[in-house]
């Protein structure tokens, strides 16, 4: 354990897992945008979105992707969790409205230093698959939350 000492959460293991939820809304989109500066028409157009291949408003593949980085820095591997690469493949378009869940498994675990490698995957509300993929991250060792 004597690379992942002091980590809030301590070392997972291998098929640990967790996930979160969220339904994402125009709300999303307009935050991100504040962020981004990203004001493609599929996000704000509802006419241009409606008659594109997407059949609606979608949400950036930014929001998309966002709600993993709440689950590893919250769930697993926890607090001072950050991501070192990621490869995603973006599988099906999120569309206004939608439930998405995301969820992250544990596929490898250092010994010698808090680095993990990761399964990641969001799911829509019909379980359809909008994002899969890798992740590696590191955890820094931080004082627990008091």
């Amino acid at each position: 354990m004597s690379g992942w000492s002091g980590v809030i959460n301590g070392m997972p293991k291998v098929g640990d897992s967790a996930e979160r939820s969220r339904t994402v809304s125009e709300r999303d989109i307009a935050l991100f945008t504040e962020i981004t500066g990203d004001r493609n028409p599929l996000h704000y157009d509802r006419a241009a979105a409606e008659a594109s291949v997407f059949g609606g408003l979608i949400v950036q593949g930014g929001v998309t992707s966002g709600l993993l980085n709440a689950v590893v820095a919250e769930d697993l591997p926890g607090p001072g969790t950050v991501f070192l690469g990621v490869e995603w493949k973006f599988t099906k378009a999120v569309l206004v409205g939608d439930e998405i869940t995301a969820r992250v498994e544990i596929t490898a675990v250092r010994d010698d230093k808090p680095i993990c490698q990761l399964t990641t995957t969001i799911r829509n509300q019909n379980g359809e698959p909008c994002l899969t993929g890798t992740a590696t991250t590191y955890t820094v060792p931080l004082a627990p939350r008091g």
